[in-house]
């Protein structure tokens, strides 16, 4: 079974390009989907026991957490010690499940896969980008999001050329829907006959 790992700069289009390659019947595991989980569950007392004040009604709130993180940006290697050994058991049971299906090959939808060193558990990788404005645009509109919060999230990113340069397959979202799905048709079609 192939191993396929997706990622993408904040705003690249990552998020619709994993729904692309599930349309095609491509199982794909979310590891921001699993972080969402956990932070409903398994997470939830070791952040809050590391950062205080971050949970309500039984759950971690994104925003407090978000807050504090801005506040003391240092302090992110610290949540990451307690929420990537759980996303990577999650992976772990993903991975198995499927290899025992049959499946010919699964993506695993991974954000920070290149600056978490991830691209060692893959065996190919393929980088969702499009033009910095548009990137910019996108991430703009998201609720919240402010210049000083995409700065900081930027910074923590290896930069988008970069992330071209390690890629074996590129999809490039500055187009439509359809050519975005035309690209992952033939990235799909690729991986199949391999």
């Amino acid at each position: 079974m192939i191993i396929v790992g997706l990622t993408g700069s904040i705003g690249m289009g990552k998020s619709t390009a994993a729904q692309m390659f599930r349309e095609l019947g491509v199982p794909v595991n979310d590891a921001d989907e699993v972080v969402h989980e956990l932070y409903r569950g398994e997470a939830v007392a070791p952040v809050e026991a590391a950062f205080p004040g971050v949970v309500k009604d039984g759950v971690i709130d994104r925003a407090e957490l978000s807050r504090q993180l801005l506040a003391a940006p240092e302090r992110l290697s610290e949540l990451e010690q307690i929420v990537h050994p759980l996303v990577r058991a999650r992976e772990r049971e993903f991975i198995a499940s499927h290899r025992a299906a049959g499946a010919p090959f699964v993506v695993l939808d991974i954000p920070l896969l290149f600056e978490t060193k991830a691209e060692g558990r893959v065996d190919q990788v393929v980088v969702v980008t499009c033009a910095p404005e548009i990137q910019r645009e996108r991430v703009m509109k998201r609720p919240g999001m402010t210049a000083e919060k995409f700065a900081m999230i930027l910074a923590r990113q290896v930069p988008d050329s970069e992330k071209r340069a390690r890629a074996d397959h590129i999809i490039d979202t500055s187009d439509s829907f359809d050519v975005t799905r035309g690209q992952i048709r033939s990235v799909v079609d690729r991986l199949r006959s391999s």
